[in-house]
């Protein structure tokens, strides 16, 4: 599997819209998951500023595209133990922004089946969190509804994505869509 930095999910039949659409933003390929694509590109705010403008200006041409979520920290893994380690370590660099603020974290698997639960993996770095704000001194909390931030979790096979979002720029961004 090549290294990407967004993981791209697309509707039935969207493969060529999708190719022909976003190619020419980097490196596209295919997964052996269902409609489920990698993207490795230079920039990922150009993709980001691009998408959204021609979303605006003819958003039936993006018909295709279920969702595209951008990632800003890569590893692969081999175990559920080396994967906690690892996104714990990635997530806990974040514990700054997440001061005094409202998050959670929302985890989407492909792979690891019966061997990596999405939820629980969503609390155990949930509770991460909050232990390191609160030894800090600066508290965050949980909240499903309208979080401050939200940090995205993805997986393909054996390769992890996490990204850092906040409120606005989920506003901003409507295709990064975390349900």
């Amino acid at each position: 599997m090549p290294e990407w930095n967004a993981v791209i999910n697309i509707h039935d039949r969207g493969l060529k819209d999708a190719f022909d659409k976003l190619g020419s933003f980097g490196v596209l390929a295919k997964t052996s998951f269902l409609n489920v694509l990698l993207l490795k590109t230079d920039d990922i705010d150009n993709l980001l500023q691009k998408l959204r403008e021609g979303m605006e200006e003819d958003p039936a041409s993006w018909s295709f595209l279920s969702r595209l979520i951008p990632v800003t920290s890569t590893f692969t893994f081999q175990s559920p133990e080396e994967f906690e380690k690892r996104a714990k370590e990635v997530v806990l660099k974040w514990a700054p922004e997440l001061a005094d603020r409202s998050f959670y974290v929302r985890m989407r698997r492909r792979g690891f089946k019966g061997k990596l639960s999405s939820q629980d993996e969503e609390r155990f770095l949930d509770t991460c969190l909050l232990d390191a704000l609160e030894k800090a001194g600066r508290p965050g909390h949980i909240t499903f509804h309208d979080p401050d931030a939200l940090i995205v979790l993805e997986t393909v096979g054996s390769w992890a994505g996490l990204s850092f979002w906040t409120r606005e720029d989920l506003r901003r961004y409507p295709f990064i869509r975390t349900d």
